[in-house]
């Protein structure tokens, strides 16, 4: 499936209807989530080139992409949802949310790791990144509106 611009983060594991103000999930916002079937293509591009900066800003020292098109086709390969008209460094979000906590070979998926880690524990790590980043956003986005 081609995703664009404008195709939704969500992933199906919304945390805002307990809640929360940053989804855990996608990290959008819940006045996104709330209102994303009325955005506009540009506002829901908005929305996504925000969560594609933060993704790049986390995973440009840890990870490389040698091989874009490698990295597409094996995603393909293994049913693993992302959206091609993203920087394909945030790809590595996507692959790391289907292997659980099983080790990958990167370089059949055409990435090479920049820094060493630990398949169990780096998931969480970077969704928590992710997630202080959003949270941080959204404090700065609401302290401005008022």
């Amino acid at each position: 499936m081609l995703k664009n611009r404008s195709t939704t983060p969500c992933l199906g594991i919304c945390s805002t209807t307990y809640g929360d103000d940053v989804c855990k999930g996608c990290k959008r916002f819940v006045h996104e989530i709330i209102n994303w079937p009325k955005y506009s293509m540009d506002e829901r591009a908005i929305v996504n080139d925000r969560l594609e900066e933060f993704k790049v800003l986390i995973l440009k020292e840890r990870f490389k992409v040698v091989d874009k098109d490698l990295f597409a086709l094996k995603l393909k390969e293994n049913a693993i949802n992302y959206n091609n008209s993203l920087d394909p460094l945030t790809w590595i979000f996507d692959l790391l949310r289907a292997s659980g906590s099983q080790n990958l070979d990167l370089a059949q998926f055409g990435i090479t790791s920049l820094q060493s880690f630990d398949f169990k524990t780096i998931k969480d790590e970077l969704n928590n990144e992710m997630l202080e980043l959003s949270k941080a956003h959204h404090e700065r986005y609401f302290k401005n509106l008022s």
